[in-house]
This record gives structure tokens, C-alpha cells and sequence, in this order.
């Protein structure tokens, strides 16, 4: 499927991991210029979907179609505008309860946190996927061998990417894309591939700390 969204979060980890390998900066900067060249060229030629186009005009100005591609974004601000600061507790979202947020249990998920745990629970929930984040990252700096340190970077990358862009779609800060928010939007699939990576870097970390 023509699937933006997890284009951009590979992308990511690829540079990512190609910096903490040491690739010249001038390759890098390469990379940046060569990618914004191409997503220039995808608006320019017509080669995005048309409901991508309808997503980053409903991102830009949310009142354009506010029943068709720009619906989700409305709904998603207005969901996280009710929580408040402490929320209206849980299981007693109003706009989570009545089904206004469409895709509420996967990809705007943090809408529910934002309504019912409020920006408290919210900024709670971020702070853990920050710390696990970090972990990872603290596994990335005491690798011992490369393998173990690109795997953990690249993890790291993944995760925090993909967080940064669900969170930012759901407070109207970066277009829709689709990305679940990893360890907690509903989907096996997504929840297993988290936990299946976090092994692999625990599972490097202790490979290296028994030699």
C-alpha cells in the first residue's frame, strides 16, 4: 500500500542509524537536500495519492473540509482541548464515549489520554515512552561492539519518530498519517513488533555485558 507514513519513519531510522556510524556529515547533508528534492518533485509531478494531498491541505487549513479529510483533525484538537488539565476522567470522555474521534483505539489513540487523563496523564504517558526511549538510547552508549549500538540507535530512532509524529497528528501539529503510537494503540501486529525490537536490544545489550 502507498503507506507515507511508515516511508518517513524508515527514513528516519536509516539516517539515523547511518549517523552513529560515523558517515561523513557531507553525506548526510546529501541525503537531507536529496530527500526534500524528491518530496518537492512527489507534489510537483502529482505522484502522491490523492487523499495524501487531502490530508496536508486538511493539516494546513482543518475549516477546508471540515466533514471529509479535515474531520479527524477537528475532532482529534477538540477531544484533547476537553481534557483540561487533569482530564474528565476515565472511561468518561465525553467525545471518546460518543465516538466523535474516529480511529480512537489505534491511530489517535493519545486523543483518549488527552480527554480523560487530561494534560497530566497525558504529559505521563509521554514521559514513559521517553524513558524508554532513553533506555535504549543508554543501551546505544555503552555498546560495546557496532552492531549493538546501530541496532539500539536505530530502535531508538524508530520509536521516538514514530511518537513525535502520532502525538504531533493528534494535536494538529503534523499531518495525518496513520502511525499507531507504539505500546499503546490497539493492534497486535504494532505491539508486537515494539516488544519484538526492545528484545533485540536487550537482548544485544546482554549478549555484550557477559563477554
Amino acid at each position: 500500500q502507498p503507506d507515507l507514513g511508515t516511508l518517513l519513519v524508515l527514513t528516519a531510522t536509516v539516517f539515523g542509524v547511518l549517523a552513529a556510524a560515523g558517515t561523513p556529515r557531507r553525506w548526510l547533508t546529501l541525503m537531507v537536500a536529496g530527500g526534500a528534492a524528491a518530496a518537492v518533485a512527489a507534489v510537483s509531478l502529482g505522484l502522491l495519492q490523492d487523499y495524501q494531498v487531502d490530508r496536508f491541505l486538511a493539516f494546513t487549513n482543518p475549516g477546508l473540509d471540515p466533514r471529509g479529510a479535515g474531520y479527524n483533525t477537528e475532532q482529534a484538537r477538540i477531544a484533547v482541548g476537553n481534557g483540561g488539565l487533569f482530564g474528565q476522567g476515565l472511561f468518561d470522555g465525553s467525545q471518546t464515549r460518543a465516538g466523535f474521534v474516529p480511529e480512537q483505539h489505534t491511530d489517535f489513540v493519545f486523543t483518549v489520554a488527552g480527554e480523560e487523563l487530561g494534560f497530566v496523564g497525558a504529559t505521563g504517558l509521554l514521559l514513559l515512552l521517553a524513558f524508554v526511549v532513553g533506555r535504549v538510547l543508554l543501551v546505544a552508549a555503552r555498546a560495546q561492539e557496532p552492531f549493538g549500538r546501530l541496532v539500539a540507535v536505530g530502535v531508538a530512532t524508530w520509536l521516538a519518530v514514530q511518537v513525535v509524529q502520532n502525538v504531533g497528528m493528534n494535536l494538529g501539529l503534523l499531518p495525518v498519517t496513520g502511525l499507531p503510537l507504539p505500546f499503546v494503540s490497539y493492534g497486535g501486529s504494532s505491539m508486537l513488533v515494539s516488544w519484538l525490537a526492545v528484545g533485540l536490544v536487550d537482548a544485544t545489550h546482554t549478549t555484550a555485558t557477559h563477554r
